[in-house]
């Protein structure tokens, strides 16, 4: 039996792994993950490594392959069981070992510490007048200078001494050594947060946020380690629920990881952790800079951090006795990696929590079909919070027909009722939130006089428009013709939606000279810290409405917005993806659930070309579970997940008719191994996007009802890869259960 192992398991060299053979005395002791002592290199120094995989056979001269030399006795638990969370990922999502790895291993790359210097005096008073005296006579002014500002203040920060009394290292080097002073250094680690933490006010809870606590809690006292899904309506209070659930986890000496979707989240949740759990918290994003994310691994590494906040990279934060992970906002898209391994934190977070023996908590207003769909399994366990905290009501939901603004001459992307409701809010010193809804945006045709959408014959999502006058379906590559009248009621009015944020401004702006308006979307936002500005400067009340896309509707508490409008609600409604209608009908309920978090009642405008759609019906209801009902009858129809699995084979290559071939005979292969036909193929088709800086794109999709069969095919597939050399030009990559289409 031979062992792969990997070596410098935290440095940025971790691009291979070394065969070793496994002696008599080791076989069957070893796992994935086994930290292990080998010889290396040619000196044949001890050196410690982790197993990443087993094989019977090597490709290595048996003469040149050395021999573990035996277990380490003192393991780094912690690295141990991130390796076996590695090789999980490689078997689960496809990619090599090496690119999980990488993904799960903080990488230690050379930072600079940062130290915090202070100058201190050494003498008493007199001893210091004397000595000043002596530097005085002998005319040594930088000297004299620094005692005496040492004999007013007899410690004093190093950079306050070099700069305010203009002082060089070399002379207090030089006081240093005649004993006159001296400087002390401590390590100083790197604050992401800057921002002043406001004192926590306590919290009382409801009845049903002390049932939730009560119910998690009382499983982890028995030593149940379960995965939980709470549902709770958009204001009912999860944040404050994951708190106390994470206050008692870290009362038993554990860790916990809160991941959050967005960076946008960032600045309002770790202010509220911050208030409860002090400078124990720490957070984790892409705008850090090295120092930064540098210095929170070592304050975790230093056992100073009991919470770590962050988007799924926080996942594999190196806790050694993690209790708990909650995903907020569980059912976003961002938790899915676009990048090799093609990881979901969902799926990740649970299996990290088996590994490590923690509990997960998944939350949302507007759950994934998948984690909703496995609680009616018993999977999961469904905890829920159906009522707003403080009392507060849900806000009324107004349906707006676009169709009728239109017919009785409205072509402004604001409807009258909008327009009439946001003077309203002026007039009493209320604050509005307009979100257009962006999602999808490049590509459908539909029709602004009835709402008639061109859709795809054989996958029942929409067509996509490209340049060359063709409507294309990303699925099976079905095309037809564009359409310059509606094939459903001859009217004109048809085409793509042309609106950006910055338009929407600039109309909001015409209509209400007066009002301050802030927008918010990449271009504003490009700055570090410009989520933060922009939240801040809304929240004190330094604008009257706030203009953005999906950023703006996330999370968001705002006491003072009584009137949300919800502008090309049916956007991302016909978009060309099978996950359209649960993602129109989460962003609605997101949104309209910013409306009515104060004192004020809530209210919120829908406009709509498809008021009559379930997903706008049920989101204007505010009736998830009506939702799910739907969605689920369609999903079972078409056999999409959750009741069946997909698996997306992307292929690149430069070269076009050889990419088309490869396709081919990939597509050929999975018929052959496809367990009876249990391995469905649709495709291939040129994805939304067919060529990229001159590379071709392919996509084929497998769908089956087993997730295993689906892995089975891809490492079939990978074998079958790697053994053709027609395939070695071309570039595949695996996705299950694309988030989005390609």
């Amino acid at each position: 039996m031979f062992a792969d192992i990997i070596i410098d398991i935290t440095h940025e060299k971790l691009d291979r792994v070394f065969c070793y053979r496994v002696p008599e005395q080791l076989a069957g002791a070893l796992e994935v993950g086994t930290e292990v002592i080998v010889p290396f290199g040619r000196g044949n120094r001890e050196t410690r490594g982790y197993v990443v995989g087993f094989s019977e056979k090597t490709d290595y001269e048996l003469s040149r392959v050395k021999e573990i030399i035996r277990a380490a006795d003192e393991s780094v638990a912690i690295e141990s069981r991130l390796v076996a969370l590695a090789a999980w990922m490689h078997e689960q999502y496809g990619g090599t070992m090496i690119q999980a790895l990488k993904t799960v291993l903080p990488i230690k790359r050379k930072e600079q510490p940062r130290e915090k210097r202070r100058v201190r005096l050494l003498l008493d008073e007199e001893e210091g007048k004397k000595q000043l005296d002596v530097y005085l006579h002998k005319n040594q002014k930088a000297r004299a200078r620094l005692l005496a500002g040492l004999l007013d203040q007899p410690e004093q920060e190093y950079e306050l001494v070099t700069k305010k009394l203009n002082i060089t290292m070399p002379v207090i080097r030089a006081l240093e050594e005649q004993g006159v002073l001296a400087l002390d250094s401590e390590r100083e680690f790197r604050n992401p947060v800057r921002q002043r933490v406001k004192q926590r006010q306590e919290v009382e809870y409801t009845k049903e946020q002390r049932n939730v606590i009560d119910t998690f809690w009382g499983d982890y006292r028995e030593g149940i380690r379960g995965t939980y899904l709470l549902y709770g309506v958009t204001g009912s209070g999860k944040t404050e629920v994951y708190m106390e659930m994470i206050h008692r986890v870290v009362q038993e000496g554990k860790q916990a990881i809160v991941l959050i979707p967005e960076i946008a989240l960032t600045y309002q949740t770790v202010m509220r952790f911050y208030g409860r759990f002090g400078d124990r918290v720490s957070i984790l994003n892409s705008r850090l800079s090295q120092g930064e994310r540098y210095d929170q691994m070592e304050r975790v590494r230093s056992g100073a951090v009991d919470v770590m906040i962050g988007p799924r990279s926080a996942l594999f934060t190196p806790f050694s006795d993690l209790g708990l992970i909650v995903l907020d906002e569980e059912h976003e898209t961002t938790y899915k990696s676009e990048q090799v391994p093609r990881y979901h934190a969902r799926e990740t977070a649970i299996e990290r929590a088996a590994i490590e023996g923690a509990s997960v908590v998944l939350g949302s207003a507007t759950p994934s079909l998948e984690s909703f769909y496995r609680c009616r399994r018993k999977e999961y366990t469904l905890l829920e919070l159906r009522n707003r905290t403080q009392s507060l009501e849900l806000p009324d939901v107004y349906t707006v027909d676009m169709r009728k603004e239109l017919e009785n001459g409205n072509r402004s992307i604001l409807s009258d009722r909008l327009k009439g409701m946001i003077a309203l809010r002026l007039e009493r010193g209320e604050q509005t939130m307009l979100f257009l809804n962006r999602r999808g945006y490049a590509g459908f045709i539909s029709c602004r006089a009835c709402g008639y959408v061109v859709k795809c014959p054989h996958c029942d999502v929409s067509l996509s428009a490209h340049r060359n006058g063709r409507l294309v379906c990303h699925y099976c590559g079905h095309e037809e013709p564009s359409v310059s009248a509606c094939p459903s009621c001859g009217s004109t009015f048809i085409g793509g939606f042309r609106a950006g944020t910055q338009q929407i401004e600039d109309i909001v702006k015409k209509a209400f000279p007066k009002a301050r308006v802030l927008r918010m979307d990449m271009d504003t936002t490009r700055e570090k810290d410009g989520h933060e500005k922009i939240l801040e400067s809304f929240a004190s009340g330094e604008a009257d409405i706030l203009i953005g896309t999906q950023m703006i509707v996330k999370g968001h508490d705002f006491p003072n917005v009584t009137l949300v409008g919800i502008l090309a609600a049916d956007m991302s409604l016909y978009s060309n993806d099978y996950r359209a209608g649960e993602r129109t009908f989460q962003l609605l309920t997101q949104a309209a659930g910013r409306a009515g978090r104060g004192s004020g009642k809530g209210e919120v405008i829908i406009q709509t070309y498809s008021p009559d759609h379930y997903s706008i019906r049920m989101a204007a209801a505010q009736d998830y579970e009506g939702f799910y009902e739907a969605e689920m009858e369609y999903r079972e129809l078409m056999g999409y997940p959750p009741v069946e699995q997909l698996l997306a084979v992307l292929m690149t290559g430069r070269d076009e008719q050889l990419l088309e071939k490869a396709a081919g005979y990939v597509k050929e292969y999975v018929v052959r191994i496809g367990r009876g036909g249990r391995l469905q193929v649709i495709g291939p088709a040129s994805p939304g996007v067919g060529k990229v800086n001159d590379v071709y794109r392919k996509v084929l999709y497998i769908k089956c009802g087993e997730y295993r069969l689906l892995t089975e095919a891809k490492n079939r597939l990978e074998q079958y890869i790697e053994i053709n050399r027609g395939f070695q030009t071309l570039r595949i990559q695996f996705d299950f259960n694309p988030m989005n289409v390609f």
